[in-house]
């Protein structure tokens, strides 16, 4: 079989089974197959497949089709143009976090002392700590999690310090300058409604905040009017119609709120900054 038949079942199959993106995905999962980019698809189209490669790419193509994300498959992402490392033990990062990325690198200053809370693959921290030539400290509660994040800063060559740490309930009274956060913010009570790729794969305890979904939020900002020195800044991802009631935990003691909408209009980072005493 060659690589462009073998191209052409898998697109078949992943489209049968409605799959999102199917020509996209069985490029991606037959270049992951073979050890190759997937240029070199187009460059080989006449090329047998070997046995051991069709071997894994119908491994692939099954893993697929029960619902695994691909990129649980392939274990990579692209986020802020790096390749990042990702396993069920981590939320995969979106595009739209990037919107976040942007937010706190326009407040970080030389010196400050930056956390990431809630690193899971170590996404945010390591794209701040390369754009800002600075170290970053990344909390997680989840050791699973840490271990993905270490690989990635390790193999990105990023200055990100890891702490097992619920939130940020483990650093001294103004001890930090900024916290960026993406937080879990899904309800509980949206489970049965999510993607089976995101409800039956992803890290329950990376999606849900309880049965509100704002549940972490209001632990994160009471912890960080503490862990922030005066004139500090938080920044976090909003989910769903979460803006209104997590603008309205933010009391007199902040200043400075401002919300930044993503490419769809829709509200995706909050901002605010602890005034000063």
């Amino acid at each position: 079989m060659t690589l462009h038949t073998a191209l052409l079942q898998g697109t078949k199959l992943l489209e049968e089974a409605c799959i999102a993106a199917p020509r996209l995905t069985a490029e991606v999962l037959l270049s992951h197959a073979i050890g190759r980019e997937r240029v070199y698809l187009y460059a080989h189209p006449e090329e047998e497949l070997t046995e051991l490669g069709w071997i894994h790419y119908g491994r692939y193509l099954h893993q697929r089709l029960d619902g695994k994300p691909t990129q649980y498959i392939t274990r990579r992402q692209e986020f802020y143009g790096r390749d990042f490392t990702v396993s069920p033990d981590v939320l995969i990062p979106r595009p739209e976090t990037e919107h976040l990325v942007e937010a706190a690198i326009a407040k970080i200053r030389p010196g400050d002392t930056v956390v990431d809370v809630g690193t899971g693959s170590g996404a945010i921290a390591i794209t701040l700590a390369l754009e800002c030539g600075a170290p970053i400290i990344a909390t997680d509660i989840s050791l699973p999690a840490l271990a993905v994040a270490a690989g990635n800063a390790r193999r990105l060559n990023a200055s990100v310090r890891l702490l097992a740490c619920d939130l940020a309930g483990c650093f001294r009274p103004r001890s930090i300058d900024v916290v960026v956060s993406n937080p879990p913010y899904v309800p509980r009570t949206d489970q049965p409604a999510l993607q089976r790729e995101v409800r039956d794969y992803e890290p329950h305890v990376a999606l849900f905040a309880g049965p509100t979904g704002i549940e972490v939020y209001e632990r994160l900002i009471e912890q960080a009017r503490t862990a922030l020195r005066p004139g500090g800044w938080i920044l976090f991802e909003l989910g769903y119609n979460s803006l209104g009631p997590v603008r309205g935990m933010l009391g007199s003691e902040w200043s400075d709120v401002e919300v930044h909408c993503d490419l769809a209009g829709l509200p995706r980072v909050l901002e605010a900054r602890l005034k000063a005493e």
